[in-house]
């Protein structure tokens, strides 16, 4: 009798074959409707999808939204609306390979290419001249360090960043979640997997940028995220950072703040903005 381990390998092979040819899920009418409110900026021949919505009245202020992996811009939905209360500009797009931008196989993902996806995103917009905030999370906050880090040494373009909360803010190196990519095959999802690699090896790089940038940084924190472990990664983050400001979240929150208490995510996301 073969060895169990065989026979399951073997019965592996068709399934795995199944579910790489299984055609993606249907939209939800929420997910067409965020996709109708976008549009699309073209970087290196590749489509990048974004939102941008203009809210408050009299408010000169833009945020950009930096999302995290494996999901998109939607990440951002539950607190959209109060975002555009406060902000004059609100602003979120689809790194490349996630969500509705493109996807290209074989691709060399990094970190430093969604870096200038973003500072392009800004100048098509028109934005590179004014002050932006960046509220960002997970992957997204790897990106929000690389663009603090080029604004440290010169080497962004003339856009100001002028604060910068991280939600569930992790430092590189530190182990991050796996999550699943719909409809895309093993080599696909390695390449995005590159970015942990890319954490570890620019750990100084990007861990240098928070600590000596003049931009105020803020972290808002759910005690049950099983990535950054309460308590520990509070008291790294506290000991590396202590100029960073804090908002721990309820108890029953945990790595996806804005979409698990949007109402507590958003009023401590407001008040650090509306500290200065």
């Amino acid at each position: 009798m073969k060895e169990w381990w065989v026979q399951v390998g073997l019965l592996s092979v068709p399934l795995l074959a199944v579910y790489l040819h299984i055609p993606p899920p249907k939209l939800s009418p929420a997910l067409l409707s965020w996709r109708s409110s976008g549009a699309y900026f073209i970087y290196k021949d590749q489509n990048i999808f974004y939102r941008d919505s203009t809210g408050a009245v009299g408010s000169s202020d833009i945020v950009v939204l930096l999302h995290g992996f494996p999901t998109s811009s939607y990440d951002w939905c539950k607190i959209w609306e109060g975002l555009t209360q406060r902000f004059h500009r609100v602003i979120a797009l689809d790194f490349v390979g996630f969500g509705f931008s493109d996807k290209p196989r074989p691709h060399r993902y990094s970190i430093f290419e969604q870096a200038s996806i973003v500072e392009g995103l800004v100048r098509h917009l028109g934005l590179h001249h004014q002050r932006i905030n960046l509220l960002s999370h997970d992957y997204g906050d790897t990106v929000a360090q690389e663009l603090l880090h080029r604004l440290a040494v010169g080497d962004a373009n003339s856009t100001s960043l002028h604060r910068h909360a991280l939600p569930q803010e992790q430092f590189p190196g530190c182990a991050a979640p796996v999550g699943t990519i719909h409809c895309v095959n093993n080599r696909f999802l390695f390449s995005i997997l590159q970015y942990i690699n890319q954490r570890k090896k620019h750990r100084d790089r990007w861990v240098g940028a928070l600590m000596s940038t003049s931009v105020p940084l803020h972290l808002i924190y759910g005690p049950l995220d099983p990535v950054n472990p309460h308590p520990e990664f509070l008291q790294l983050y506290k000991k590396v950072l202590p100029m960073s400001t804090v908002s721990v979240l309820d108890d029953h929150i945990s790595h996806y703040p804005q979409l698990e208490d949007p109402t507590g995510f958003l009023n401590a996301y407001l008040n650090f903005i509306n500290s200065f």
